[in-house]
């Protein structure tokens, strides 16, 4: 095989602005430096049209690839966006993410949104079970679809992700701070959880819905900041009990001893979120629950 000549199934190039490549806003097309000269290309370009105004981005480098007879381009566009204040947030919205609901929202009005999880549960087992399928033949088609499988579970998480995001940004509008617990270092008790669902647990990205919002939120007058996880889903909102047997995993309720206070486990982490989001809002760099300073 060392003699043959060698095949890109995906050819593909980086291209310099000005020197390899421009945007003709004239015309709306582009301008590409070839082996034989200049040309200028049409392209489609649903639903970024808006990324295309000069006024407001600047363009930067250009990737061109190939894929199924078909040319794609990567381009990469910046601009400048006014810093966000804190004091300025019309919004404080408190947002918990997890599996059995991808993400429990509270805002100041008391008002709360959860966005359902078991659908993707249950698509990510089927996955997880064809995956095994093929695993267990270990034949060369198999391995080749186990590839491909990965690559679209990986395009629909993104995709997942996109559209929560979006959403969100969407309903709350601009000037919102999105509190989002700080899950660096947080590591989830696998070992505490059904042997069956332990890949769903530990696999799905959060981080990918935290990068996305964030930008989002940027682009639309808004940011989001990541408070302590700490106590979230132990304290008591009324009251201030910070108790971990007040809280039922199985029935995914929570009950205070104290005041009687109940509420669904998720959207109680939400309001806490939301209380340390508005803290920040108020002028304090690090909220955070204690719980000596909790109510006994």
């Amino acid at each position: 095989w060392l003699w043959q000549p060698i095949n890109f199934k995906r050819p593909q190039l980086d291209l310099q602005r000005g020197r390899d490549w421009s945007y003709l806003s004239a015309t709306n097309q582009l301008s590409l430096n070839t082996l034989n000269g200049r040309r200028k290309v049409d392209f489609v370009c649903k639903g970024f049209d808006q990324y295309l105004d000069q006024t407001k981005w600047k363009f930067g480098s250009l990737k061109m690839l190939q894929l199924r007879g078909k040319w794609y381009i990567h381009l990469s566009a910046t601009t400048a966006i006014p810093e966000f204040e804190a004091e300025q947030a019309v919004h404080v919205v408190g947002i918990d993410r997890g599996l059995r609901f991808l993400a429990a929202c509270y805002d100041e009005k008391g008002k709360s949104i959860l966005f359902s999880g078991q659908k993707i549960l249950r698509k990510r087992r089927k996955y997880k079970k064809l995956r095994a399928e093929l695993q267990a033949k270990g034949t060369k088609s198999a391995k080749r679809r186990l590839k491909k499988i990965g690559q679209r579970e990986n395009r629909w998480i993104s995709d997942v992700n996109h559209r929560l995001t979006k959403t969100l940004i969407d309903h709350y509008g601009s000037n919102t701070i999105y509190a989002l617990e700080d899950l660096t270092d947080v590591r989830f008790a696998t070992e505490k959880s059904p042997k069956d669902q332990r890949y769903e647990i530990v696999s799905w990205a959060f981080y990918q819905f935290e990068e996305f919002l964030t930008y989002k939120a940027n682009l639309n007058s808004s940011a989001v900041v990541k408070v302590p996880a700490k106590y979230t889903s132990q304290r008591c909102p009324k009251c201030g009990r910070i108790h971990k047997d007040n809280r039922d995993h199985e029935l995914h309720l929570y009950t205070c001893d104290k005041c009687g206070y109940k509420s669904n486990d998720d959207r109680l982490a939400a309001m806490n979120i939301q209380l340390l989001g508005t803290l920040y809002r108020s002028g304090e760099e690090a909220p955070q629950f204690n719980k000596q300073a909790s109510v006994e």
